[in-house]
């Protein structure tokens, strides 16, 4: 095993390699192809493929001037005005080397730009249309100004299928020489819900510690739970018996190490399995989500976590 991080090892180069977004790359690649595009706006949650695709564009437009003929920047990193009048407009001004008539502009996370700098961008946009065209990659849509998004083409990209995410870990069991069977390929699924870059980040810290990985190794370095245990919680307390479940609600965080919002999201997900009329499933999902805003408003996680659970047992009790 190399000390190279997975995420930049297995990263594609081709469109082809692309996991998921099967509609979204068969668009661009037609763009690609006439070396024709508008600029772009992928949004989209984590480690989905955003960067992965501009990158591929870049790569498959312009061949081994790639780098020279791309600029990528973290908005998050430089998200003030100064970055668009300087850096994005002195490498608009220049031309394209190769036969490509433009060049490419990656700002990943340009959510994060000020509401000045997207103003400033706006502009910059449509004055240097003729030289460059800019990828803009956000989390949220919504919070990217109007005018911005209507000189854009908008590409919301989705977690990626359970059938991508078991073929993404098929492939790095192979390179890597790692024993992992069914049952692990789901618990890496649960835990990385669908994000890639998470998937390949507990899998490289899975195989330092051992070839052979199993599903407790898998909860062990994700930092999470196993459902079967949170469940084990929820279905104490329903049944009536408040202090077993504390008690093993409690040793649950301290073995794991998480904090009151990592397991009220785990609560969350398991309530849809306790074996309760349906009606007071949502009667605790709507709780989970009363509890969670608590929590992020500052109030004690133990107290709330308690509360909830005493919840969870006069439910249980009717």
């Amino acid at each position: 095993m190399t000390s190279t991080i997975w995420t930049e090892k297995y990263r594609p180069s081709t469109f082809n390699e692309v996991k998921g977004q099967k509609e979204i790359v068969e668009k661009i690649k037609a763009f690609v192809e006439f070396k024709s595009m508008p600029h772009l706006l992928f949004s989209g949650p984590a480690g989905v493929g955003k960067t992965t695709l501009s990158l591929v564009i870049a790569k498959q437009l312009f061949g081994e001037n790639w780098k020279q003929n791309t600029l990528e920047l973290n908005a998050s990193d430089e998200r003030g005005i100064d970055v668009v009048r300087v850096k994005v407009k002195d490498f608009a001004r220049t031309r394209a080397i190769g036969d490509v008539p433009f060049k490419l502009i990656y700002l990943d996370e340009s959510d994060a730009l000020t509401r000045d700098a997207q103003q400033a961008l706006r502009r910059t946009m449509e004055n240097y249309t003729k030289t460059c065209r800019f990828i803009l990659s956000c989390n949220y849509s919504s919070k990217i100004i109007d005018p911005i998004q209507s000189r854009c083409a908008v590409f919301r990209f989705k977690h990626l299928a359970e059938e991508d995410v078991f073929e993404m870990i098929n492939k790095v069991a192979l390179e890597e020489n790692l024993s992992i069977n069914e049952e692990v390929k789901k618990a890496l699924y649960d835990v990385c819900g669908g994000d890639c870059r998470r998937l390949e980040n507990i899998m490289q810290s899975c195989a330092v510690i051992s070839n052979i990985i199993t599903p407790d190794l898998v909860y062990s370095m994700a930092s999470v739970a196993k459902p079967k245990e949170v469940n084990e919680v929820l279905s104490i307390a329903a049944s009536g018996n408040f202090l077993e479940s504390r008690k093993k609600l409690l040793s649950l965080m301290l073995d794991y190490g998480l904090s009151g919002l990592d397991i009220i999201k785990q609560i969350q997900r398991e309530v849809w399995n306790l074996e309760i009329d349906d009606r007071k499933k949502v009667e605790l999902v709507d709780k989970c989500g009363e509890t969670e805003f608590r929590m992020v408003e500052g109030s004690d996680e133990y107290i709330q976590l308690e509360s909830f659970l005493a919840y969870v047992v006069l439910v249980g009790s009717r």
